[in-house]
């Protein structure tokens, strides 16, 4: 069930007044079927592949802390647990990759060619709700966090409905905890989550499908497209996929704050970082926290030789772009991501303007280091957008080679306007949630912004409805 769909704006009120309207024992009951039912919306049976993975952490984290007297069994069943969700993982996610790869190679030596290649339908939010539950048996494994013995809090835990599908990915430290507390009615609550729902809407309908409909274009035939068109093209993609990712989770937040529930904040102006590391600490927060605990810092992260900390780095970046899909493009965006952070690193022990003590200069240099990280990061996105490596060199080349000659890129004011005003809120937002920016404001600037993005919502969103970007992944 999509957010932004009728289905969802009939969901969402009957189950949050519902959920106050039962008693809190039963609460846990209501959630857990709400979230299998906005689940099995999509393809039904694939709610089967989430309750595997359910299953398989909740009885490893049972074991783990029934263990803790003996390291070797408590060790055993962790690896045994994070293997057996890999495996599913990579099974749905990574062997039609494998498979397809295969075959390619069998091509190209001349081997026997096999029949077919593997075809498996992927379920959507795989690779989220696995780390969400990977991170539930690891914390219990370090002693951070209670096995949970209720099956169908656990369940919950996993398929919470605002977050199932794209995140952001919760530790069982925060969301838990929050789903034993009983929650009382509260107007802030209401209002601050409508007001992130509003914002979320607007975001996703508003900037980032109208922005789609030209990255489309430039995509599928970039030999038609003039250099400034594809580098227009560039940039809307960089905003569009952070228009419906920041949507996406704004949304989650938003439905999970109606019912109490504190959600983590996925994004934080990562256009307005002044590096690529910084860049990582503001976008998918989730994510890159999640790689930073249970990858990077187990493999020695930054208190090891310098070697050995490149190589940490290059792989928990590969492994990043591995896990957004399957698809060699994804890995070269990560493994490119942490070559600039080495590169990046070096460069830092290198004093260009140490001498430059004066605000105006100090606000210069940051200003074009934010110009920098940004044409990186957008440049980037097209490796991350291009469908192959073919569509890849397809679009590279008609960048470099196409000058001005080629036809123009026709943009319409709505996506203009819609651009512009992201830009705006954006920069106001840099260090605070638009809900809690927007509950400081007078009541006649909230509803004046209330009402131009109803309006907007109403009448500027795109006539193509895309689905979110990351329920690829």
């Amino acid at each position: 069930m999509l957010f932004n769909s009728i289905e969802f704006l009939i969901f969402f009120p009957i189950v949050t007044i519902l959920f106050y309207l039962i008693p809190n024992r039963f609460r846990w009951l209501l959630l857990l079927g709400a979230s299998c039912f906005f689940y099995m919306w999509f393809i039904p049976k694939y709610i089967l592949i989430l309750l595997v993975t359910i299953a398989i952490d909740y009885t490893a984290g049972i074991l783990i802390e029934e263990w803790q007297d003996d390291p070797s069994r408590k060790k055993k069943c962790l690896i045994i647990s994070i293997i057996s969700t890999c495996l599913v993982l990579f099974i749905f996610k990574y062997l039609n990759f494998c498979s397809a790869n295969f075959v390619a190679l069998a091509q190209h030596f001349g081997w026997a060619k096999p029949d077919k290649v593997l075809s498996i339908a992927l379920p959507i939010g795989l690779s989220f709700h696995t780390f969400q539950s990977l991170s539930y048996v690891i914390e219990v494994y370090r002693g951070n966090q209670k096995a949970e013995r209720h099956f169908g809090y656990y369940s919950l835990y996993v398929m919470f409905y605002p977050q199932l599908v794209t995140g952001p990915i919760e530790r069982p430290q925060n969301l838990l905890r929050q789903l034993h507390e009983e929650k009382t009615l509260q107007y802030d609550h209401i209002a601050n989550g409508l007001r992130l729902i509003l914002f979320g809407l607007f975001l996703k309908m508003v900037v980032a499908d109208n922005l789609g409909v030209y990255v489309d274009k430039i995509y599928a035939n970039p030999q038609d497209f003039s250099s400034l068109d594809i580098t227009l093209g560039m940039i809307f993609y960089s905003f569009q996929i952070y228009g419906d990712f920041f949507g996406y989770s704004t949304i989650a937040l938003g439905c999970a704050l109606c019912m109490g529930f504190t959600l983590i904040d996925n994004f934080k102006a990562p256009y307005q970082a002044n590096s690529i590391q910084e860049f990582w600490r503001r976008w998918h927060i989730s994510l890159s926290s999640w790689f930073r605990d249970y990858l990077y810092i187990p493999l020695g992260g930054n208190r090891v030789a310098i070697p050995r900390w490149m190589l940490n780095t290059l792989i928990v970046f590969t492994v990043c772009g591995i896990w957004h899909g399957a698809n060699w493009t994804f890995m070269i965006w990560g493994f490119a991501y942490g070559v600039l952070l080495i590169l990046e690193r070096g460069l830092r022990n290198i004093h260009f303007f140490d001498k430059i003590q004066n605000k105006t200069g100090k606000h210069i240099i940051q200003g074009i280091n934010i110009f920098k990280t940004f044409a990186i990061v957008t440049l980037l996105w097209c490796v991350f957008r291009a469908t192959s490596f073919g569509n890849l060199r397809d679009v590279l080349s008609a960048w470099v080679r196409n000058g001005a000659h080629a036809n123009q890129l026709h943009v319409n004011v709505t996506t203009w306007l819609a651009l512009a005003l992201f830009v705006c809120i954006d920069l106001i937002l840099r260090q605070q949630r638009f809900d809690r920016w927007c509950s400081q404001r007078n009541i006649y600037v909230r509803w004046s912004i209330y009402a131009v993005m109803i309006f907007s919502i109403i009448a500027l969103s795109s006539v193509q409805h895309y689905p979110f970007i990351y329920f690829q992944f």
